[in-house]
């Protein structure tokens, strides 16, 4: 005969409060991580002695800044595709390459414009070049800041292809990185919002 010893039936139910516990601790260090570096991307940003050197090529550090943007991006895809929980670490993923992206074009709208203030409709402080790059990646296109110059225009048509791409990318490889790591863990498949 077994017997069974006591409390053994409340064990699956401590079982699942501990597994509800260390996702809300794993959710909860994601986002404390997400806040650091977007916290810390937005104070360079915002202290970074952005065009005070008008001899260095605009161009050239929008395609370094792109570069990091690209690394960053094979270094979240990788995580994704180790990762016993791909789900937060994809959702995590986009949380830290979206501001990425978002000010690495406001920082080169800032730089393009204390160059030659004519590049746009309107003045720009860094705000403003952060609240163009969101309306362009969003296409919201509000009509408020427009590009004027060629050089410009070409820029913020060269955001609207990275935007695409970005886009793409994230709805394409990592969510499918999302969907293989998942299912080589022997998880259901995430439910497609």
């Amino acid at each position: 005969m077994v017997t069974s010893a006591p409390g053994d039936s409340f064990r699956p139910l401590d079982d699942a409060r501990a597994a509800r516990r260390e996702m809300r601790r794993l959710v909860a260090v994601a986002v404390l991580r997400v806040v650091v570096v977007t916290g810390t991307l937005v104070i360079v940003y915002a202290t970074a002695p952005l065009g005070r050197h008008p001899d260095e090529s605009i161009v050239v550090k929008l395609c370094l800044a792109l570069l990091v943007l690209v690394i960053v991006l094979v270094l979240q895809f990788l995580s994704v595709s180790k990762s016993p929980h791909p789900t937060l670490k994809g959702v995590e993923s986009v949380a830290i390459t979206v501001p990425l992206l978002i000010l690495s074009f406001a920082a080169t709208y800032y730089v393009m414009w204390q160059a030659d203030p004519a590049s746009f409709t309107e003045s720009l402080s860094r705000v403003d070049a952060v609240y163009l790059s969101v309306t362009i990646l969003a296409t919201v296109g509000f009509g408020d800041i427009t590009p004027v110059s060629e050089s410009a225009r070409l820029i913020v048509t060269g955001q609207m292809i990275v935007d695409l791409i970005f886009v793409g990318l994230i709805a394409k490889v990592l969510v499918g990185a999302v969907q293989r790591r998942r299912q080589a863990l022997g998880h259901p498949p995430a439910p497609l919002m």
